[in-house]
Formats: structure tokens, sequence, C-alpha cells
């Protein structure tokens, strides 16, 4: 038999006042709504206002014009006659119905979270007020210039509501992005986001007017005019910007600061004009 090992004498190293820094903490999983604030808080506002509907007594399915218009959705004549111009924002957090607020949240949850690392908290939430502001107003002068009539040939306004013109507000703004060279992503990659997006748009524009062309049949109306403000405005949001990933942080700052301004600017002079429009009715 050999002889059992000899342990080794343990070495230390010279005391020179030197020692190892100590291993990382592990780092701890973000929350996933830390990701996407914006996205999510918007998403949770349109709900909470949606409960609060309900609690008070409004249906889930088909709440009734009066019931929305309390909450705050738009109507031409509350916002030109009465100057309630507070209602071109907060319709857009108004659903009428389960349905609509499902299918708006969904698209909203989808576009928020690609738009939102491009953009920042601070730019989704911006691109979500101003474009869905700029449907409205669209909404608001279209309405107001081409009234519903009743079988006795009265006029009556339709109220508005929904957050679809913000949502193609930031497909907008998606589709001008998704263009920049900027964005460490291959091209390929990229087209293909972007022609989703616009298939999106053009899709549910499609849609909307289809859905108009039978009203007559369904008794259901799309604000179109509310769409298309919200996403010609989203493009026009987008123009000056760059993406915040790719981009020096002060430039991406300051052109964010520029598309608020600039919309901001648009909307007052839109709101001007559309409050001397004069209809014949």
């Amino acid at each position: 038999m050999g002889s059992p090992p000899v342990p080794q004498p343990e070495i230390l190293p010279p005391d020179n006042g030197y020692a190892p820094p100590p291993p990382p903490p592990p780092r701890r999983k973000r929350p996933s709504w830390s990701a996407a604030p914006a996205t999510y808080s918007l998403v949770g506002i349109n709900c909470l206002v949606f409960l609060a509907m309900v609690l008070h007594g409004a249906s889930p399915f088909s709440p009734s014009a009066d019931q929305v218009l309390f909450f705050g959705a738009d109507q031409p004549a509350n916002i030109l006659l009465l100057g309630q111009w507070w209602r071109i924002v907060t319709a857009m957090f108004v659903h009428v119905g389960i349905l609509h607020l499902a299918t708006n949240m969904w698209c909203l949850w989808n576009l928020g979270l690609l738009a939102e690392p491009l953009m920042g908290w601070g730019g989704l939430i911006s691109v979500y007020v101003l474009t869905g502001a700029a449907g409205n107003l669209l909404s608001t002068g279209f309405n107001w210039m081409h009234p519903m009539h009743d079988p006795s040939g009265a006029v009556y306004f339709l109220p508005g509501a929904g957050a679809s013109g913000a949502v193609f507000g930031i497909a907008g703004a998606l589709i001008v992005l998704l263009k920049s060279n900027r964005l460490p992503v291959p091209p390929s990659e990229l087209k293909r986001l972007r022609k989703s997006v616009i298939y999106f748009a053009g899709i549910n524009l499609v849609i909307g007017f289809s859905i108009n062309f039978g009203a007559g049949f369904t008794g259901v109306l799309v604000d179109n005019s509310a769409h298309i403000g919200g996403f010609l405005s989203g493009l026009l949001f987008a123009a000056p910007m760059v993406p915040r990933i790719g981009s020096p942080r002060t430039s991406f700052k300051l052109r964010l600061q520029i598309a608020v301004i600039m919309m901001v600017l648009i909307l007052v002079l839109a709101g001007f004009f559309i409050a001397q429009l004069r209809p014949q009715f």
C-alpha cells in the first residue's frame, strides 16, 4: 500500500492591503411594468374609467349616450356651443361597452410595447394624448359640418369616445420611427415590423369605412375622421423625432420637445379654426 497523501500547507498571498472585490450581487429581475410604464398606465387608466362607468350604473355592453357624455365623451354641440373643450382629451379614455374597450386596449397594448422603447414613456404619453386630441378635433369639425338628422329632419350629434384615434396616432409615429437607420436592428426585421404596422392601420381603416357603409343594417357607426386625424398627426408628430434607441440622449430629448411643441401649436390653431366654423343647419 502506498503512503497516505500529505496535505499541502496553505499559501497565503502577501499582506499588501489588497482584497479581491466581492462578487456582484445577483441582478434582480425588473418587474415587467417598469419596462413599459406608459403602456401599462394608459391601459390601466382606460380600464379604470370603464370600471367607474359600470359602478356608476352604465351598461357594460351598451352604455347610453348620456352615460358616456357624463364621463367625458365628446360631442360637437357640447364642445363648440358650451365650450367644453376638455372633452377633446377626456373622450380618448371613455369607451362604449366592454367589446369596444377590449379591442382598443389590445391594440394599445401591442403598439405601446413596440413604441415605448423607441420614444420613451414621456414620448408615448405625449403621442397618445396629442394625436388622440387631433383625431377628436377633426371628428368634432367634421361632425359639426355634417350632422345627423332624425326622421323628422331635426339635427342631432352622436357622442364620440374611445382610444382608437390615439392608437392610430401611435401607429403613424411607429411607421416613421421604424424607418430610421439609427436603430440597431437588422433592416429586414425593421421592414417586417413597419409593414405589419402599415397593414394594421390600412386594414382597420378599411374595416371602419366598411362598417359605416353598412350602418343602416348594423346600427353601428365608426368615427373614421378621428382615426384619420390620429393617424396623420402621428406621422407628423414623429417627423422631427429620432428613436431613443441608437440616438444620443440629448438629441432624442431635444427632438421630442420639438415634436410636442409643434403638435401643441397645431392643435391650438386647429381648435381656433374649428371654433369659427358656421354650419348651415
